[in-house]
Parts: C-alpha cells; structure tokens; sequence
C-alpha cells in the first residue's frame, strides 16, 4: 500500500519506519525540518520518501495521522482533499501541555477528527502502544504469541486496512466495534501510559493481553 504519514515524531516516525520495511510506499511529511524528513526516509528504506501533507496524501491507501491535537486542523488542511480516504488515527486530543485529555466521556478525538473530515474514513488505532515497543514488536513478529492492539471505526474497508497494518507492525489486531468506541480507549491509554512510564512493568505495558494470558496459564 501507499502510506501517507501525517506527523513525524516518535510515533509518525516509528510507525512509517516500520510501514517501509514492511514493503509499503511511505512518504513521510508534516515536520519543522525538511532534512528530518528526508533522514527517516533514508533510515527506513525502502520506498520511503519525504514529502509535503499534500503529497504524502495523494493516491495514498491509508494515511496515519500522529500529530498533537493542536495541530490536527493544520495538517488536514495542509493535505487537502481527504474524501475517501482512510485516516488511521493514533493521536490523543490532549491539552496544551499534555496533562489531561479536552475531549472525553461523550465524544473522543477519533470522532471529532471524523467530523472535520466527514467524507474521509476514520479509524483509531495505536494510541494504546507506547512509541518505544514499536521496534522490539516488529523485530519480534512471527515468533510467539503476538500483543493485542484494539481499534475502532465504522467503515468495514478502512478498518480491513488498519487492521492489516496492525498485523504488518507484528500485533494481533483486535477489532473493538465502531468508532464511538474510541470514547473509552483513549483515556484508557492515558492509564496505560501511567502504568507503563511510572509503575514497574515500562513500556512492555503494550504486551499487556499476552501477559495476562501467560498468567493465567
């Protein structure tokens, strides 16, 4: 598939990394500095190219959308038309200064993102995956018992994209129903996050269905 990532931090930038060495077309976009792009580019390899919003936008299957909340309306401007396309969502609307979440309980991000692209598809997925699992997951994938990732949308084709995606990763995909879903998986990932970074399991918190199951046996 072509992938357009909209957002290069740590997770636009992981998961494209990923998404190239997976055999996908990705073209990364969306970062203060063009020689950032054009280094994650060459360091995923690849089909991996840097570009504008636009650009990673156009005739892409699939575009990730990891950027901070504040800056969701720039970029989906910046990429132009998104009718028909299928945005996967891994960002999280949180504040300013990332303490809390600005939308909860009765609507979430993924669907507030869905109504500023109302002809686009949207699906949420990966915010419940710390940034800095992503690579042992994907150097890990085909051996053992894969991690779980949920996500949520209301568009059968766009989540049969996602959820292959998820698999490229190296995760089990698990399939949580329609996008309002996404009302309770995002503050979800705000205890992942605690339990992750402050608690005494770190980021391998992502393993978290696995390891249950393991207990269990």
């Amino acid at each position: 598939m072509r992938i357009g990532i909209l957002g290069s931090g740590l997770m636009g930038g992981k998961l494209g990394t990923i998404f190239a060495r997976a055999g996908h077309d990705v073209v990364f976009s969306y970062s203060h500095s063009k020689a950032k792009l054009e280094k994650l580019a060459r360091d995923a390899g690849g089909q991996a190219r840097a570009g504008t919003p636009a650009q990673a936008a156009k005739d892409a299957d699939a575009l990730l959308l990891a950027v901070h909340w504040s800056r969701v309306d720039d970029v989906v401007k910046k990429a132009g038309d998104l009718s028909g396309k299928v945005i996967v969502s891994c960002s999280l609307p949180m504040n300013a200064d990332d303490t809390g979440l600005v939308i909860a309980n009765t609507s979430s991000g993924s669907e507030e993102l869905a109504k500023k692209v109302p002809k686009a598809h949207v699906v949420s997925a990966f915010n419940t995956v710390p940034s800095e699992v992503l690579f042992s997951v994907f150097e890990r994938k085909g051996s053992g018992t894969p991690p779980s990732v949920v996500y949520c949308g209301d568009n059968a084709k766009a989540k049969k994209v996602a959820a292959q995606l998820i698999t490229d990763v190296g995760f089990e995909p698990i399939d949580a129903g329609p996008l309002r879903i996404a009302r309770y998986t995002e503050p979800f990932t705000l205890l992942v996050g605690q339990l992750a970074y402050e608690g005494d399991r770190g980021p391998a918190m992502a393993y978290r269905f696995e390891w249950f199951e393991e207990r269990e046996s």
